[in-house]
């Protein structure tokens, strides 16, 4: 197994949200605040997309207990989105669970200088990847085209 980080498209887009999280969020309050606005938004969107489905799926049933039409690809559709449905509501219960699991992480309050430290540490991290000097520093080593040639 190659001790070389992953290069897919996936992969990479991972690593910069990863360092863009840690440069723009560099203490451990700023980390608390990010990853509950991030869990809660994850929950609002689950939620209201599970309703929303959950909606359609009961106004197609009683649309179709009306008509009496058992059309075979309609029930298909509906069995895919019931499985939809059950795998949001999953989701959401995987959410609220976590959501318990972070209140404990407020608890946690350090002092300023353990704060500057996460910012020092994070720098280290995560450096500027626009700084004109890393710019150079990835060309030489790397040989990329991180500066456009004039």
């Amino acid at each position: 197994m190659s001790e070389e980080p992953c290069q897919c498209p996936d992969c990479l887009r991972f690593y910069r949200e990863h360092d863009r999280l840690i440069r723009e969020f560099p203490t451990l309050r700023q980390q608390q605040e990010v990853n509950w606005a991030a869990l809660q938004s994850f929950r609002t969107l689950c939620g209201r997309v599970l309703e929303d489905l959950q909606k359609k799926l009961n106004s197609k049933s009683s649309d179709q207990s009306e008509d009496n039409c058992q059309n075979l690809t309609i029930e298909k559709k509906d069995k895919s989105i019931t499985q939809v449905i059950s795998d949001l509501e999953n989701i959401n219960a995987h959410l609220y669970s976590i959501e318990a699991l972070m209140e404990r992480i407020f608890d946690v309050k350090v002092p300023d200088e353990v704060e500057d430290t996460f910012r020092e540490v994070a720098g280290e991290l995560a450096p500027d990847p626009l700084n004109i000097d890393r710019l150079r520093l990835n060309r030489l080593l790397h040989q990329t085209p991180d500066l456009p040639d004039k």
